[in-house]
């Protein structure tokens, strides 16, 4: 049986049906792998089960290494040293599709939280402060009818169009690099504008949907936060490294955006501290793809794409 460690606790019902298939060393107090601790399963396993917070560095990837496939729990894989497996033959997959709705399902969340002040509310309301109704209390922003601008209109953007159009009534404008289907614009009655700074001026709300590659990079930084409306929210459930989180700190203090719901961070899982102290931001510890459906869900892809990479066949969610 091939050798299959684990690097984070996943759902008992997958690891039950990984120890069933495979020899496995499961993490069992949950603690994120040291350095150390990737280089030593790389030398002793077949396949390494990661997570997004494992960092997969190049020099992993050493002539002791006896890993043939990475098998990612997450449809993000930035955190591997994606050339350094493809010169190595080492396989790389992780689970998309699976994780869809419930990332839109947060995401309108965030928006929804930061426009009626949610998140806020209730703390007033536990410290015991709040004394009472008026008209002037906690007033936010409508969602119905105000205009959405999703950058990257992948599967998660074009969910979360889909609940913000039909359900919320919003207006959809989108960037994207590539040519969003005809068939998804008209469904939606959306328009795709050419690039990002003729985008950002248009929106009540943006959320980020890209992927976190180097050209994307603070893509979201002071300049572009400034293009955009000073009554704006910027939802974030992508990646940290898409926004310039220090930026993102300063205009909120100065009150140059209205505010921001953030389900990802720069460095995971430390936050800019000045984040901390602002009530106009919404913070919320990485939950996209958090519920037990999904990851459930995640996990048996992960074993699919180990069955077929083992089989000798094309593992279904390669990405090297």
């Amino acid at each position: 049986m091939p050798k299959v460690i684990v690097t984070r606790r996943w759902p008992e019902s997958v690891e039950t049906v990984l120890s069933e298939k495979f020899e496995v060393v499961l993490n069992v107090d949950d603690h994120a792998f040291s350095h150390a601790e990737l280089a030593l399963a790389f030398e002793s396993a077949d396949a390494l089960c990661a997570t997004v917070t494992d960092a997969i560095s190049s020099d992993l990837f050493g002539p002791e290494a006896r890993v043939k496939i990475i098998a990612s729990f997450g449809v993000g894989f930035d955190h591997v040293d994606l050339e350094s497996a493809r010169e190595h033959g080492v396989a790389v997959t992780n689970t998309p599709d699976v994780l869809t709705d419930c990332t839109a399902d947060l995401a309108m969340t965030l928006l929804l939280s930061c426009a009626r002040r949610t998140a806020e509310g209730e703390r007033e309301l536990r410290r015991g402060d709040w004394t009472g109704w008026c008209p002037t209390h906690l007033v936010g922003s409508r969602v119905w009818g105000k205009t959405l601008a999703i950058v990257g209109m992948g599967r998660i953007g074009v969910a979360l169009a889909r609940r913000a159009h039909h359900g919320f009534g919003m207006r959809i404008v989108c960037f994207d690099l590539y040519d969003v289907a005809p068939d998804i614009l008209r469904e939606l009655d959306a328009q795709q504008v050419a690039s990002l700074d003729e985008l950002l001026p248009m929106a009540d709300f943006v959320s980020l949907h890209c992927p976190a590659t180097a050209d994307n990079h603070h893509l979201i930084n002071a300049a572009r936060i400034g293009a955009m409306k000073r009554t704006a929210f910027l939802i974030n459930t992508a990646r940290g490294p898409i926004v310039d989180e220090q930026a993102l700190c300063d205009a909120l203090t100065s009150q140059r955006i209205a505010g921001a719901g953030l389900d990802v961070y720069e460095a995971e899982p430390n936050v800019v501290p000045g984040l901390l102290k602002l009530d106009n931001v919404v913070l919320v510890p990485h939950l996209g793809s958090a519920t037990l459906e999904t990851r459930e869900a995640m996990g048996l892809r992960v074993v699919e794409n180990l069955d077929r990479f083992f089989a000798g066949e094309h593992p279904p969610d390669l990405c090297t």
